[in-house]
């Protein structure tokens, strides 16, 4: 469920797959690590695709387009993504040391390939003004069942505050989850927990969340963190909000009660 990467190497490194390695995660997940030059062709006769810059600045074609984009770190700015369906070759160059999450999966729906912008990212500050502050972050969502109801996937980013808590209340649903996570300082550290398990997660690691298992985050104080959230939509069973666990729900009611202020 847990698994750290360390440092990026040159070329892919792969997080999850659906024929060899987390299979139950129904995705393709890794990371092209790409040197100032470097031009790598994406290509996929079955899956759609979600292309996430982390870090860098790539120039992407992809259908007679063609669109620089730049991000220098995640956690200062939003993001950019392009979603393609299946048989949509994209072209990705390096125009300096680029970082470049891709996600898959099966989809035999043909759907008009589209580049999320910064500008159109849902962005939500959640936890604001709640328990004490103690679960504030942002969430960002990229594309899901909402704006994509084509789409098998659902992409997006949080990005969890010093010494606070993220994925809370806690809550589950059906569908495959994985987290990739990341650091503003590379020492820095959280916990993931899976149902019963607690994960001390690092800079550059990941965990997979089966379905039906809750999964609340906690941040390290003096550290702040990333992770890119990944969904599998489930067949005939689309992933469309968090099914908040029962004993916890008394902590959405307006006038709820916290200790010491209790």
């Amino acid at each position: 469920m847990y698994e750290k990467i360390g440092e990026l190497k040159q070329g892919y490194t792969k997080m999850t797959d659906m024929d060899s390695k987390h299979p139950d995660m129904l995705q393709d997940i890794g990371i092209y690590t790409l040197g100032k030059g470097n031009v790598e062709v994406l290509f996929d006769g079955s899956k759609e695709a979600a292309i996430l810059l982390l870090e860098g600045s790539v120039r992407l074609e992809w259908d007679g387009n063609s669109q620089e984009v730049k991000r220098n770190n995640v956690f200062e700015e939003d993001p950019w993504c392009l979603h393609v369906p299946k048989e949509v070759e994209v072209t990705v160059h390096a125009l300096e040391n680029s970082e470049v999450l891709v996600q898959k999966t099966d989809n035999e729906k043909v759907f008009e390939a589209k580049l999320y912008s910064p500008e159109e990212c849902e962005t939500t500050n959640a936890g604001e003004g709640v328990w004490g502050g103690t679960a504030e972050r942002v969430i960002r969502t990229i594309f899901d069942y909402n704006n994509a109801p084509y789409s098998n996937l659902v992409i997006g980013e949080v990005i969890s505050y010093p010494g606070r808590w993220s994925s809370y209340p806690p809550h589950h649903h059906d569908q495959p989850e994985v987290y990739y996570y990341r650091f503003d300082k590379p020492q820095g550290f959280g916990c993931a927990m899976v149902g019963p398990e607690a994960y001390r997660v690092e800079h550059n690691s990941y965990i997979t969340i089966p379905g039906v298992l809750d999964h609340p985050q906690a941040t390290a104080p003096g550290y702040a963190m990333y992770f890119c959230w990944m969904i599998r939509h489930l067949k005939n069973n689309p992933w469309t909000d968090r099914i908040m666990e029962e004993e916890h729900k008394w902590l959405l009611e307006p006038d709820a009660k916290i200790w010491p202020e209790k």
